[in-house]
């Protein structure tokens, strides 16, 4: 794909829960090989806008395409049909996600976790998962964690296990949503550094936070988001430093 085509792009996103419109018409395009990372209250539809990316929920208007393919569905003579969830599982495997509670398999190792679905979806030898498997539990620093079960490791020990397996995919874009909100404050550093690697690395990144210092140190683009809507979206010294809108002004002098 041309690097002039988005890795992701959306144009007027609605989600609704029954009654409760979530995301009120969402535009946003993050390029490839940037980081952007999305702050603001909760509830304001972050975490639920980075479901859609991956369709773990379904848009109800609007398109979204990551790498140049809608999200989700194909669009025949101007209609758009829900693709099989075979083929939803295929295009899914390309997007790494890691969940704000780690949701590693308790009665597998960190090695086996990070290896599990190399092997059951793209079909590796598990001498080749192995090998790639301790490769990324070394760059996240846990060389020494290969055969320890979820239970003897701390939290922020966990979320990068949770990072080493949702790279093993290779994925070509990786969401985080809020991956250090529920560990104590010493353990986040170490998980915030491999984030900083993965962004040095060129990897493409959309990041739910509500570290600010990592935001105006890491991200290409940072966007505030309040109530279903993209109040201000802009380059980090702007939006974190000099913020146009009331809105964002009041949210930031609870968080700096």
């Amino acid at each position: 794909m041309s690097a002039a085509v988005p890795m992701v792009s959306a144009e007027g996103v609605h989600k609704r829960f029954g009654r409760n419109e979530v995301l009120k018409g969402i535009t946003l395009t993050v390029a490839r090989g940037e980081v952007m990372c999305l702050l603001g209250p909760s509830g304001s539809g972050k975490s639920t806008f980075l479901r859609c990316i991956n369709h773990l929920e379904k848009i109800n208007a609007g398109r979204l395409s990551v790498d140049g393919e809608l999200v989700g569905y194909r669009e025949q003579n101007g209609v758009l049909h829900e693709m099989r969830e075979r083929d939803v599982a295929r295009k899914r495997a390309e997007i790494g996600m890691v969940f704000q509670h780690f949701n590693l398999f308790p009665h597998m190792t960190a090695l086996g976790n990070v290896t599990c679905a190399p092997m059951l979806v793209q079909g590796l030898s598990a001498e080749v998962a192995r090998e790639r498997g301790r490769v990324l539990l070394d760059e996240v620093g846990l060389s020494d964690k290969c055969d320890a079960y979820p239970v003897s490791l701390s939290g922020g020990q966990q979320q990068r296990v949770a990072i080493a397996r949702a790279l093993a995919m290779k994925p070509k874009l990786m969401l985080f949503d809020e991956p250090t909100s529920a560990l104590d404050p010493e353990l986040v550093g170490d998980v915030l550094a491999v984030m900083r690697d993965l962004a040095r690395g060129g990897m493409t990144m959309i990041v739910v936070t509500h570290e600010i210092g990592f935001a105006r140190e890491v991200a290409d683009q940072v966007v505030f988001m309040d109530d279903g809507v993209v109040v201000e979206a802009g380059a980090p010294h702007d939006v974190l430093l000099n913020p146009r809108h009331e809105r964002t002004r009041s949210f930031l002098s609870k968080v700096l």
